[in-house]
């Protein structure tokens, strides 16, 4: 087993510790550095620099992770029809509701009170709703399943949802796919793998799509726009669920004409300082909605993570509004 699949493999809580060693040791670097600097000032430097460390430390354990935000978007378009102008989309993604232990656990019933609170039309997950196995979920399907919307809750799969970070044979992999999908489905979801869903208002529709994980590198690659938008024509508007965000400058764009993509996956890079974020690294599109002419996506920053710490990046749910341009 190689080191990063054993890192996804410790629980949650092993993370923080770890973090909470290397603390420990880089403070003690710091104040042995001091103990031997003569300087005052740079003395003081050394000192607020351990300060600030655990700080940051303790923010992104114990207060930021708290600090749920409901953020609201709206998305103006001409191909919307009459009928869905003021149409509500609840977007959240990355749940990882393995992190949810302890202390933490409230904070996953808080979020789901608020995303009931929001009443939208339509309720939206972008996926990775477990760590790395089914059982993962199984505690919290009687809590998942108290989201409700009119037009129901449609979800597809993120690359923590696939068994890739199981070392097991390949029809034991299928197993535990099934028994996820199985278990999205007994809390009531509609799970979209590479498949579409038509929503209607008299005589007037739109089309909830939804791709399987289409990454890069070792992210699974399994998002087939054709499948997923079958039948459809070019008059349709058209929401695509897709957890990855690379995927729509490489697909969705150039291979279809959906107006409106939705996605996850970057966690918003769970750090950020005077505005500088790791996912700006690997991601064009990492958090927020972003614009391409007539069409745009929304990256959700997520509620949770493998690892459950946040610093200047709160968990989040997304509320947008669909409005017709006029």
């Amino acid at each position: 087993m190689n080191i990063p699949m054993l890192l996804i493999l410790l629980n949650p809580d092993t993370y923080l510790w770890i973090m909470a060693g290397a603390a420990c040791f880089v403070s003690l670097v710091l104040l042995l550095i001091r103990h031997f600097t003569r300087r005052r000032w740079l003395r003081r430097v050394w000192l607020l620099l351990v300060l600030a460390l655990w700080l940051l430390l303790i923010d992104g354990i114990f207060i930021t992770p708290r600090q749920l935000t409901v953020r609201h978007e709206e998305f103006v378009s001409a191909d919307l029809p009459e009928a869905f102008d003021g149409y509500r989309i609840l977007h959240f993604s990355d749940a990882h509701v393995a992190s949810y232990t302890g202390w933490r656990q409230p904070l996953l019933e808080r979020a789901i009170d608020s995303i009931i609170a929001q009443q939208a039309d339509l309720i939206v997950f972008t996926g990775d709703l477990q760590n790395k196995l089914p059982d993962d979920i199984t505690p919290y399907v009687e809590q998942l399943s108290r989201l409700k919307a009119r037009d129901s809750v449609f979800a597809v799969l993120g690359n923590h949802d696939y068994p890739m970070y199981v070392d097991c044979d390949p029809y034991t992999k299928m197993d535990l796919l099934e028994t996820t999908t199985s278990l999205e489905s007994k809390m009531g979801w509609c799970l979209l793998s590479n498949h579409h869903r038509i929503i209607r208002r008299g005589n007037d529709s739109i089309v909830i799509a939804g791709m399987e994980n289409d990454g890069e590198r070792r992210f699974p690659q399994l998002g087939n726009i054709n499948h997923a938008l079958y039948g459809l024509s070019r008059q349709t508007f058209i929401v695509m669920l897709e957890h990855d965000p690379t995927a729509w400058r490489r697909k969705i764009l150039p291979e279809c004409h959906a107006q409106l993509t939705l996605s996850g996956h970057t966690h918003g890079g769970q750090l950020s300082l005077l505005g500088l974020t790791p996912a700006a690294f690997n991601y064009q599109e990492h958090s927020g909605m972003y614009h391409i002419g007539h069409r745009a996506m929304n990256v959700s920053t997520g509620l949770s993570g493998v690892v459950p710490f946040r610093v200047g990046v709160r968990p989040e749910i997304v509320v947008i509004t669909l409005k017709r341009k006029k």
